[in-house]
């Protein structure tokens, strides 16, 4: 009895702050997005297609993604359908569509979950590497565009402002939108840090000394666990790997290195049941498999590429 009430009070004591972050991030970035933050960031985004010989349909599309990709890819698709667009265009401009998603994700992901999840060192290196994946992928099409495209003088009128709301609503409605979401994070949170802690305390970690996976980017056995879970989920894969931080079970090195393993064999799963079907359903089975291919591809060599920086590191 003695056991569970001292297994309860490790777990809250680490859990309950972390908790606390995230419900804060979770609806105060909410409450941002209710405002119209993320419009006015719009203003940022015209500049960058100066470089590009993308047409001004594209920029407005760009500028509707940082709010819904799905209704930005749709207006893609229109402009196509009436000759405004090529397939190579068609292909760029939605490759640049996928970019907002990681902005977006540093208010709405990285911040409120996984910063809190994984500590300010390891979150921070994760928020990074979305930042990089963006600029890359911002950099692939400008010089895609450069060689491949010609000046396209395709037009459409600006975007239309966001509605004005109250903070009171933007309050609520963040509230409505994100409580399940901020509940279902908890509940995870709780058991898995929970599962970490008694699989610790009763050594079953070191059964796992057999994997040779391991063995192989020179991490510890116990890291299989967080690795296989990140591949399922990166909220439960971080959930488990948080408190391995946190204990010294995993240095911040390997936690990097486990995020890096684990996110080249999580992003094509995840392009293949979450990506590729909405995809496909907007642009057509080739078109739509053959823009997530590049996009998943480009994800992926950046992960590689840092994960061999790392390993040299580690060395």
């Amino acid at each position: 009895m003695n056991y569970y009430l001292d297994l309860l009070v490790r777990v809250l004591d680490f859990a309950v702050p972390v908790l606390v972050m995230i419900f804060i991030g979770i609806f105060g970035s909410g409450v941002l997005i209710e405002k119209g933050l993320m419009h006015k960031l719009s203003h940022f985004a015209r500049p960058v297609f100066k470089y590009t010989y993308l047409p001004e349909t594209c920029a407005s599309a760009f500028l509707i993604s940082l709010g819904s990709s799905v209704a930005a890819n749709t207006m893609i698709v229109k402009h196509r359908d009436d000759g405004c667009l090529n397939r190579r265009e068609v292909i760029l401009c939605t490759l640049m569509n996928t970019t907002p998603a990681y902005i977006r994700s540093i208010f709405t992901y990285q911040i409120p979950i996984m910063l809190p999840a994984l500590g300010i060192v390891v979150g921070s290196f994760y928020a990074f590497v979305f930042i990089i994946t963006a600029v890359v992928k911002i950099a692939v099409v400008v010089v895609a565009s450069r060689f491949f495209l010609t000046e396209n003088s395709c037009n459409v009128s600006d975007t239309p402002e966001s509605e004005k709301i109250s903070l009171k609503t933007a309050l609520y409605r963040s509230l409505q939108r994100e409580k399940k979401l901020f509940l279902k994070i908890a509940v995870i949170y709780l058991i898995m840090t929970t599962f970490v802690f008694i699989l610790r305390d009763q050594g079953t970690f070191e059964v796992l000394s057999v994997i040779p996976l391991a063995d192989v980017f020179g991490l510890p056995p116990e890291s299989i666990v967080p690795l296989t879970s990140y591949i399922a989920s990166p909220i439960l894969g971080a959930s488990i790997l948080g408190p391995m931080i946190h204990s010294g079970s995993v240095s911040y090195l390997q936690a990097m290195i486990i995020l890096m393993v684990g996110s080249m064999f999580m992003l094509p799963l995840l392009g293949i049941k979450n990506i590729a079907p909405r995809y496909v359903s907007i642009f057509g089975l080739r078109l739509g498999l053959g823009i997530v291919t590049l996009s998943t591809s480009i994800s992926i060599i950046i992960r590689l590429v840092i994960l061999l920086i790392l390993l040299a590191i580690a060395r």
